[in-house]
């Protein structure tokens, strides 16, 4: 069983994953709006990413025998006007992610609960990746600067996403 502290956690962390894939579905639109397809297809692709992230969690607290309290789920911002300056929001928010994923790691470690530290090792590989690969964008984003054929290049580059 959950130590009630753990359980909390956890729920805390399954409603952040939830945000998560609320924020970049808000992102997508936006892109949408700004009539970068591409970049909207990788956001559809990173907030379906995200549900799944959620379900795992939502599985775990399940089979160990813990209540799942859903919470409500904040609404995101949706005012962006640059790529660049999205993804820069989409790396601080992976960045909290990270250390989110961190603190229940060590809460784990605390609760002498291994089955549960065991679980969040996904998560942690989970999260060195997701960074990487938007550091990535970042990057990119940061070399092309405003420019549209960069833009337009990038975005074709993010539309191959599956």
């Amino acid at each position: 069983m959950l130590s009630a502290k753990l359980l909390q956690a956890l729920n805390d962390q399954l409603n952040a994953e939830l945000y998560s894939s609320y924020l970049y579905l808000a992102m997508a639109a936006r892109c949408h709006a700004l009539n970068l397809p591409g970049a909207a297809h990788w956001l559809e692709v990173q907030s379906k990413e995200e549900s799944e992230h959620a379900k795992k969690i939502y599985e775990y607290i399940i089979l160990r025998r813990g209540e799942v309290k859903l919470q409500a789920i904040q609404q995101p911002p949706n005012n962006w006007t640059k790529l660049s300056q999205l993804f820069d929001d989409v790396m601080a928010h992976e960045q909290h992610i990270t250390k989110r994923i961190l603190d229940l790691v060590k809460l784990a470690e605390q609760e002498g609960d291994v089955a549960t530290q065991s679980f969040l090792r996904w998560f942690v590989d989970e999260q060195v990746e997701e960074e990487a690969s938007v550091d990535a964008i970042v990057q990119r984003l940061k070399l092309v600067g405003d420019a549209p054929q960069g833009l337009f290049w990038i975005d074709r580059e993010l539309a191959q996403r599956s």
